[in-house]
Order: C-alpha cells, then sequence, then structure tokens
C-alpha cells in the first residue's frame, strides 16, 4: 500500500533527507489514525454485520461434532453434573441437563414470537477466520504491509493498547448480550478483529463471563454427565466449511433437502380426523367370525402401519387449559353431538354455542361426582382416598368424570371404555384433560399387571360380569390388590325388575365363590341409586375351604402379570402370602410411597441399570429428580402451565412421573413388551402405565397428548420395526403446539431433528455429549394437502 511503499523508499535515500521524510510519515500516519477514529464507528458495523452472519453460519455443525475450541464457549451449552452422576450404565447411559448451561438459542420460550429466529453468534474466532490472509486488516477493512506497522509503532502504541482494551471490553459485553438483541450483532465483534493478542484476552474474558452467567442461574452448581454438548440446527447433517449467509432464510423455509427426502400425506381413512390404526382396521373387522365377545372393538392393528399424517378437524384449535377444560372443551375440536342428545339429561355432556360443556354428572351421579365420591367414602371409610387408596380403575367410565373429580381428591384414575356408539367418549375425556384409554373387556387381558389397583369402579358400565363363569369379574380379581375395593353402582343392586333380580342374585353367587367379602351396600337418596362394594380376601384361607372350586384355581405357571393379548381365563390367581412378595403387603400411604423402594424389590436382584434393584430404584428417582428441576422446568423454555396430559413413552421404575408429581399434569407410563418388566413397580408407588408394543398404534385418540418423552426408544424401535411409522404415531397422538422430549443417540437424535423439520415441526433445542443427545420440538399446525388411501381403514 502507499505507506509500505513510502517507508521502503525511505531506507534507500541519504541521510540527509531522511529526518524530513520520517516527519512526514509520521504525520501522515497521524492523519490516517485521526481519520479511522473518526470514520470507525460508521465503517466497522457494515464489515462486522458480515462476520455476524458468517459466525451464524458456520455455527450450524453436526451434532456429533465437539471440538476442543468450542469447550470453552460450550460451557454455557451444557451441563455437567459430576458431583450427582448416578453410575447407572445398564442399558444406555443416563445424562442430564442443566437450564444454566444450555445455550439461549436453544431453549425458546413458548411466549416468544420470535423464538424461531433467535440464533447464537457465539463461535469461536479463531476456528473461523482463514489463516491464510497474509497482510493484516485494520477494522475499517483497509490492508497495511508489515513495514508500516514497524515505523508507527512507537507513534501508535499507547493508541493501540487502549483500543484493544476498549474493544475487549465492548466484545466481553456484547457477548452476553449478543443472544437478547440480535439484530444489535453487527458491532459485536470488533475486538475479534484485532491482533492475536487481542483475541486471546478477549476469548478468555468471554468465557469467564458465560461460567459466571451460568453460576448465577444455578448458584447450587448442579452438574451434570453431558460436559460437551453443541446445539445445532442440522443435526448429523455434513458440515458445510462455507455456508450462505443467507442460510437463515433457508432453514426458515424448512429446507428443500428435508421436503424432498421426506414426502407425507394426509390419510385417507373412514375415521378422519378421529383415525385410530388398531382400532380401525375396518378390513380386519369385517373377517371376524363372531362379535359375540366384543371382538370388533378389540385393537386389530395392521400389518404394515401407516406412515401418513391424520387430518385436524375443521376449525381445530388449542386445547383449553386445566382445570377450565374439566367443565367445557371447544367444539370444533371434538365436534361430536350425539352424545349429548343421548345423555345429556344425565349430566354427561351438553352442547354450549362453541363449548362442549360437562356438568360433571354420569348415569349414576346426576347431581355431581364430587358428591357420589364421598358418598362412597362415606359408606366404606377405609376407602381413603387419597390416602390408602391411591390408583383406581374405573371400567366404562363414560367421559370420565368420575376420575375427572377425584383428582381433588389426590386420586389417579385409569379410566377406559371402548370405541363404540356412544360417540367420542373417551376423546371427551383426555380433551378435558382427564386419563383414559380406548379398550374393551372382551376375550383377552387387559394391558396392566396383577394386584396393581388399589380400587376397581363400575358405574352402570354394561359389562356383563355373571356370564360365562364369570370371565369378566375374574380379570378385575386380577388386577385387584389383595385387599383392594370393587365398587359396582348399578340397577341390579337397587331395582326390582326381573332382569335385575336375576343378575343380582348370579352376582351374589359369584362373589361369594370368588371370597369377595360384601363390605357394604347402600343407596344414595339424592342420586336415587345404590352402591355396593366388595373387598378381595389377603389369605388363601377361603379358596382353601371352599366346598366346590368354582371357579377354579389358575395354575401355578400362570403368570397374573402376563398381560399382552393373553386370552381370559375362568380362574383365580392364589394370594401371595410370603412377606417378600408382591401383594402380600399393602403398600405405603400415599405419598409416602412414590419415593420409597417397594418392600418386595430385593437387593440379592439386579436392576435395569445393574444395581441392586433398590440402590436402582432409588438412583433413577434422584436421576430424574435432578433433569426435571435443573433442565426440564427451566431449560427448555416450555410453560408448563400449558401442559396437562403427558406420555413417557419409555417408562422405567416411573422417576419422570415421580419426579414431575407436583405439576398439575398427569403421566401415562408405558413400559414396552420387550423391555423388563417394571410397570408393576410404576403402580406400587402410586403412579400408573401401561403395556404396549410401539411397533403398534396406541390405543388413544388422535391429538391426546400435551407432551411426549421418550428416553432412548427410537433406537431401540429401529432396530425392531417401522422407524417411520413411529413417528407418524408420535404426530398422530401429540397435539398441535404440544411438544416431544427426546433422548437419544446422536445418530437418531439428528435423523429425527430432519424429519421434524420436513413436517415444520420447530426445533427448540438440540444438543448432545459422547454420543448421547437431546431433541426438543414442537409440533405445529400445519397438514399436508395430498391424500394417501388407507385401503384397510375404509368402509
Amino acid at each position: 500500500m502507499a505507506l509500505g511503499k513510502y517507508s521502503r523508499v525511505d531506507a534507500r535515500k541519504s541521510s540527509s533527507g531522511y529526518c524530513s521524510t520520517v516527519t512526514i510519515v509520521v504525520f501522515v500516519a497521524l492523519c490516517l489514525v485521526g481519520v479511522w477514529m473518526m470514520t470507525s464507528s460508521s465503517v466497522v458495523p457494515g464489515q462486522t454485520t458480515d462476520v455476524s452472519q458468517e459466525n451464524k453460519s458456520e455455527e450450524r455443525t453436526s451434532v456429533t461434532e465437539i471440538s476442543a475450541e468450542n469447550k470453552n464457549d460450550a460451557t454455557n451449552n451444557e451441563e455437567t453434573n459430576t458431583d450427582n452422576v448416578p453410575n447407572d450404565e445398564g442399558k444406555q447411559k443416563q445424562f442430564e441437563d442443566n437450564p444454566g448451561d444450555l445455550p439461549e438459542d436453544a431453549t425458546k420460550g413458548d411466549t416468544n414470537a420470535n423464538a424461531n429466529q433467535v440464533e447464537k453468534n457465539d463461535v469461536p474466532e479463531e476456528t473461523e477466520k482463514s489463516t491464510e490472509d497474509k497482510p493484516e486488516k485494520k477494522d475499517d477493512g483497509e490492508e497495511r504491509g508489515d513495514g508500516s506497522k514497524n515505523d508507527s509503532e512507537d507513534v501508535e502504541k499507547n493508541k493501540d493498547e487502549v483500543k484493544q482494551d476498549s474493544e475487549a471490553g465492548k466484545t466481553k459485553e456484547n457477548t452476553l448480550d449478543n443472544e437478547k438483541k440480535p439484530e444489535e450483532d453487527s458491532g459485536k465483534t470488533d475486538g475479534e478483529k484485532e491482533d492475536g493478542q487481542t483475541e486471546e484476552k478477549v476469548d478468555k474474558e468471554n468465557s469467564t463471563e458465560k461460567k459466571d452467567k451460568a453460576s448465577e442461574v444455578f448458584p447450587s452448581g448442579a452438574q451434570s454427565e453431558l460436559t460437551d454438548e453443541s446445539t445445532t440446527q442440522n443435526g448429523s447433517f455434513s458440515t458445510q466449511a462455507a455456508e450462505s449467509k443467507n442460510e437463515k432464510e433457508a432453514q426458515k423455509s424448512s429446507g428443500s433437502d428435508n421436503q424432498s427426502k421426506y414426502s407425507w400425506k394426509l390419510c385417507s381413512t373412514t375415521a378422519g380426523p378421529d383415525y385410530i390404526p388398531c382400532l380401525d382396521n375396518l378390513q380386519a373387522i369385517k373377517k371376524l367370525s363372531s362379535t359375540k365377545h366384543y371382538e370388533h372393538r378389540e385393537r386389530h392393528c395392521p400389518e404394515n402401519p401407516p406412515t401418513c399424517l391424520v387430518p385436524l378437524p375443521e376449525g381445530y384449535q388449542r386445547s383449553i387449559e386445566w382445570p377450565t377444560s374439566r367443565e367445557k372443551i371447544w367444539y370444533h375440536n371434538v365436534p361430536h353431538t350425539k352424545l349429548a342428545e343421548i345423555k345429556g339429561h344425565q349430566n354427561w355432556v351438553k352442547v354450549s354455542g362453541e363449548y362442549l360443556t360437562f356438568p360433571g354428572g354420569g348415569t349414576q351421579f346426576k347431581h355431581g361426582a364430587l358428591h357420589y365420591i364421598d358418598f362412597i367414602q362415606e359408606s366404606v371409610p377405609d376407602i381413603a382416598w387419597g390416602k390408602r387408596s391411591r390408583v383406581v380403575l374405573d371400567v366404562g367410565c363414560g367421559v370420565a368424570s368420575f376420575g375427572g373429580f377425584l383428582f381433588d381428591r389426590d386420586v389417579l384414575t385409569m379410566s377406559l371404555a371402548p370405541k363404540d356408539e356412544h360417540e367420542a367418549q373417551v376423546q371427551f375425556a383426555l380433551e378435558r384433560g382427564i386419563p383414559a384409554i380406548s379398550a374393551v373387556m372382551g376375550t383377552v387381558r387387559l394391558p396392566y399387571p396383577g394386584r396393581v389397583f388399589d380400587i376397581v369402579h363400575c358405574a352402570r358400565c354394561r359389562v356383563p360380569w355373571h356370564i360365562e363363569g364369570g370371565k369378566l369379574l375374574l380379570e378385575l380379581n386380577r388386577l385387584l390388590r389383595p385387599g383392594g375395593f370393587f365398587v359396582w353402582s348399578a340397577t341390579p343392586i337397587y331395582q326390582k325388575l326381573a332382569e335385575d333380580v336375576e343378575i343380582w342374585q348370579a352376582m351374589e353367587k359369584l362373589t361369594k365363590a370368588m371370597c369377595w367379602e360384601v363390605v357394604s351396600i347402600t343407596k344414595d337418596r339424592i342420586n336415587g341409586v345404590g352402591v355396593a362394594v366388595y373387598r378381595k380376601p389377603t389369605t388363601n384361607e377361603c379358596y382353601e375351604q371352599r366346598s366346590k372350586s368354582d371357579p377354579p384355581l389358575c395354575q401355578d405357571s400362570d403368570d397374573p402379570s402376563a398381560a399382552w393379548n393373553v386370552p381370559l381365563q375362568a380362574c383365580m390367581h392364589k394370594i401371595p402370602v410370603a412377606s417378600s412378595e408382591r401383594g402380600s403387603q399393602w403398600p405405603e400411604q400415599w405419598p409416602a410411597r412414590v419415593q420409597k423402594a417397594p418392600y418386595w424389590l430385593s437387593s440379592s436382584e439386579v436392576g435395569v441399570y445393574g444395581k441392586p434393584a433398590p440402590e436402582d430404584f432409588v438412583s433413577d428417582y434422584e436421576h430424574w429428580k435432578r433433569v426435571v428441576k435443573n433442565s426440564y422446568l427451566k431449560g427448555l423454555g416450555i410453560d408448563w402451565s400449558s401442559v396437562r396430559n403427558v406420555m413417557d413413552m419409555r417408562a422405567v421404575y416411573g422417576g419422570l412421573a415421580a419426579a414431575m408429581r407436583e405439576l398439575n399434569i398427569w403421566v401415562m407410563n408405558v413400559v414396552s413388551i420387550d423391555a423388563p418388566d417394571t410397570l408393576p413397580v410404576i403402580y406400587e408407588r402410586g403412579l400408573f402405565g401401561i403395556y404396549h408394543d410401539w411397533c403398534e398404534s396406541f390405543s388413544t385418540y388422535p391429538r391426546s397428548y400435551d407432551l411426549l418423552h421418550a428416553d432412548h426408544l427410537f433406537s431401540k424401535i429401529k432396530k425392531k420395526c417401522n422407524f417411520m411409522a413411529l413417528v407418524a404415531e408420535v404426530d398422530r397422538i401429540l397435539r398441535p403446539e404440544g411438544k416431544i422430549i427426546i433422548r437419544d443417540n446422536v445418530d437418531v437424535i439428528s435423523e429425527l431433528e430432519a424429519i421434524f423439520k420436513s413436517m415444520q415441526w420447530d426445533i427448540r433445542m438440540t444438543y448432545s455429549k459422547d454420543k448421547e443427545g437431546l431433541l426438543c420440538a414442537k409440533k405445529s399446525m400445519w397438514r399436508p394437502t395430498d391424500e394417501e388411501k388407507v385401503t384397510y381403514a375404509l368402509a
């Protein structure tokens, strides 16, 4: 450049002109410095905008790459709970998260309108800038040669030091603010373009500030095993060395690559927006030889599960939040009025403008469920709602008002009813925020372990308990804890019609043969109904003293907890009597039972994660308490007041549900049929759940859950069956604007991130460490326009 040229010429001149030349050079240098100081405020932003965009592009690295140079930056992107790391290796490594360490761009709040556009601009500068650029650049973009720097060193030394300190301070301040003010990023990297000395100083200060920031959020210093997470938007896709400045806009448009790789269509079925693949397989139902035992209401899963997306009802909108939802829901979300026409006079459900309202009544409690619930306890004080009696099965639940109001008594109710002519009754329950499952008492066992429910309830549930040797009532006997109650409210108890008298006599004979004790038969005068309460025996003494073994005892080889597609049998299982056997003692009272390892977990048995079973239980619980407290509640940007229906798709001991019990939510714990059978543990601690095979559709309506949680489920399904069918099933059961939290290996996390983007979901956060990753995504209202005919689901 000009200045460098003059310097080299001066070196060859005679000594007589040397002083005058030096004077000129110094004068010119001072002028240039003055011009730079006057113009830098207007020139630098224009330049650093490019740097900002470049950093944003280069930040989108593979979720599998954590470079050593990123470790300082990663301090506020990760959690390192090394003080409390459970040694639970087992089938996969557990890991925990700390929101104080998560990147703010990855934790988008539900109420932030610009959440999708906030991106982190804090990339290590030394790894991004080319080291091959020989000439240095001044901050105004003007190149200068080495000779210029040497000649003017003495003149500019003090000013350079002042400038470096000032710019380093600006960089430090901007680094802390850049995530909150993305539009001001253009002036945040001045110091990063100084000499290496300044860059090193800025890096150190940035690192210190980030550590301080994390410690302010979590002053307790809780850390995790995730020590090297990275925030990405591309999953495990190849890192691009020179991404376009417009990459952000490309991401906002959903990405043409994802769209071309994954193609989605709407499911065209007779059931339409209410499609349940395993219950709406019309082709299989038509081939049934008999429907006498409600075979047509049972599960008939297609060999090739659908990979299309279920349409939304016209006019669908975000569900009303609990507890208001217990009283009313949007009509357009469940646009069915038949039940209101049939059962409106019994206060099941009524149509009121744009709402469907639920007065809280039922066939047996027209004047409200709470009065009925309290009447039952007054009749049998030992029931002790919310203390002794915590987990209830409500058979033939209708719209589940009984279970919905038992929440007021600290009771958790598994409500079930078939998908039958009582149109959408279970769908009403779920939309109201009440746990429910579409199921029928037909030819196979219900998908629950034996001896787990504290109470089984039936209010005019239309189940013929007394027929065929009492096969259906004996199924309830399998499910009921020894010492548990069967609460039956039906017309045979209080009416004298011939049919009612016949049923009552048959029930008297059957329950006596089953050794059930009649605890109470009372009449509720307000509702005009009668209620009979029976208790299951706690010993085998009565069984052994029966004159006739009818119904017979089951064979010793018959496992009462075997429940997946096992045919019903008209037999009774013996009562466990050994002190170490499950079912020989009543669980601790609620809420103590939720955190105490069951008495029947033996230290001689190895738990799921490799420790002695009781230690395994405690370690799992402590792990999930830390994850929920340090990450899920604070670090994922989820508004938990909008979350009600939650499913843990791969529960182990129910630790996640237990850790969330203080929230105003309920959790459906799912234990896979090929996983260790820990579902009895979940029930023992006062929670509930169900067995399921995730190669098949779940027995629930579309849009049932606000939040899904999947811990190392997808990687297992990928090895076993149709991966994309599970993705479509997740989309089916998750509500629009609902969230999913996935913990899995980085390859699966990356693939799911790309798939969710192709469905126009919002990727709210993703990070990884040591090949383990976490993804949080939010489902959108988007639906494809093309349709796919599901032939087996068309009438």
